[in-house]
Formats: C-alpha cells, sequence, structure tokens
C-alpha cells in the first residue's frame, strides 16, 4: 500500500515483515509446527511465553484456530512474493525496519535485506526479542517507533 501511494502517509514502521525472496535466508515453514516449536522460533525467552492450548478457554482456542486458518489460507502460496521487491523500492517515505534479534522465523539478515529494498530505509535491531516484539518487548517496540516518529516529525 505505501509503494502505491503515499499520499497519506507520512512515514512507515515494518516490523518483522515477511513477503520478500531473500537467497539463504527462508522463511521459517510455520505450518507444521506445534505451539511449542514455534515458540522457540519466535521468542528469545521461549519460556516465558509457554503456551498450552489445553489450558485455555475453548473461546480462546476457537480463536487461535480461526488465525491459524487465516495464516494457511495468507500462506498458502508461500510467504513470499517474487514480485515485492521491485514494489518497496517505490516507497518514498522516511520507513524504518524493526527486527528482533532473535528471530528465527525470519532472521535480522532477512530484516537487513528488506530494508535495503526500500530507498533510505534504516534498520533497527531490538535486543532480546524474537519475531513479536509487540508481545516480548512492548517497551523497546514503542520506543524504537516513538524515536523514528521524532527523528520523521522535524
Amino acid at each position: 500500500m505505501a509503494a502505491a501511494d503515499t499520499g497519506r502517509i507520512s512515514g512507515l514502521v515494518l516490523v518483522n515483515s515477511v513477503g520478500l525472496d531473500v537467497p539463504g535466508e527462508p522463511v521459517a515453514d510455520i505450518f507444521p509446527l506445534s505451539p511449542v516449536e514455534l515458540a522457540k522460533l519466535s521468542f528469545h525467552d521461549p519460556a516465558r511465553f509457554a503456551l498450552d492450548p489445553a489450558t485455555l478457554p475453548e473461546a480462546q482456542r476457537v480463536v487461535m484456530a480461526a488465525n491459524r486458518a487465516a495464516l494457511v489460507v495468507y500462506g498458502a502460496a508461500g510467504m513470499t512474493d517474487p514480485t515485492l521487491r521491485d514494489r518497496l523500492s517505490d516507497i518514498a517515505v522516511p520507513t524504518v525496519v524493526l527486527w528482533g534479534e532473535s528471530d528465527e522465523v525470519v532472521t535480522p539478515a532477512y530484516g537487513r535485506e528488506f530494508a535495503a529494498a526500500v530507498p533510505g530505509a534504516s534498520f533497527r535491531l531490538l535486543p532480546a526479542t524474537g519475531h513479536v516484539p509487540q508481545v516480548e518487548t512492548p517497551e523497546l517496540l514503542l520506543a524504537a517507533v516513538l524515536d523514528f516518529v521524532g527523528q520523521t516529525a522535524q
């Protein structure tokens, strides 16, 4: 969307994004993974976020199943789009790519490549953070976003 029309976008924050095809840096195939296996790839400290779906209320398990079903639909053709890199080069607003240093779903090297595909984008590594900083280290994510907003608002 940011590449198509930046008329209403003054800046862009990408967080552990997927979509690029980066040779040597594949996006992990999360679909065959159990919740425990996925947590190992997703969190710097998976023990802090251990989740046994059997202990959750039925309504929450239904939501989790629906989210997974949506991911299957969106990721059916793979988690990459060979046309994305060319479209990213059309982004013309300040952009920061934020990445968890412990992300094993999509590695920091993948994130650096993502940032390199957007003209003028900066890359920032979030320490002790995996693939979901909004869950694991929300204070670091917020600080990085506010820092970016402060820099681009000038």
